[in-house]
């Protein structure tokens, strides 16, 4: 694996799960949340459409449908071709926005990259049972970012959003 400038140094990566599928109490956006496999002391809140939010909940219910979904589709098209989904790494976010990208193996043992948006990767590896991998800048840098710039801690510092927000403001969905 190489870093942004190719020098093939690997990046810190964290395993890490879905733990919960929430709406945002402020923007009515839904939220994924992902925990280190480990410790489950590192989370990323990722906010994502609703279509891909059923998608993720779906699978998490293990809910089956008549006729595949997209995800389920893609997941057999992968398979079909002979190709399977090694991993998702989330590797960046730039400008309040999530970059992804999914690792295919081929039969030959070749590794694909595939770009994609956070929640497609996340709906994916969670059909396919592949891992979720997130970059340490990435986690650090989402739990600065905050949305709710009316919370302020004591030493003016804001809060993060995870920090920020009640047990009671989550709720809907909980692993």
């Amino acid at each position: 694996m190489t870093n942004a400038n190719g020098s093939g140094r690997r990046r810190p990566m964290l395993d890490m799960k879905v733990t919960q599928l929430t709406i945002d109490p402020l923007t009515n956006i839904p939220i994924v949340i992902l925990k280190d496999c480990a410790s489950e002391k590192e989370a990323v809140p990722i906010w994502i459409g609703i279509s891909e939010a059923s998608a993720i909940a779906t699978e998490l219910e293990k809910i089956s449908l008549e006729r595949p979904m997209t995800h389920d589709l893609l997941k057999n098209i992968i398979g079909e071709v002979g190709v399977h989904v090694d991993r998702v790494e989330v590797h960046d976010f730039k400008d309040d926005i999530f970059y992804a990208t999914i690792y295919l193996l081929g039969i030959d043992g070749k590794e694909i990259k595939v770009d994609s948006r956070p929640s497609d990767a996340l709906a994916l590896a969670l059909r396919c049972g592949a891992r979720i991998c997130v970059a340490r800048k990435v986690i650090d840098q989402a739990n600065r970012m905050d949305k709710r710039p009316d919370v302020a801690m004591a030493d003016g510092e804001e809060p993060g959003i995870l920090e920020a927000l009640d047990d009671e403001d989550f709720g809907k969905w909980k692993m």
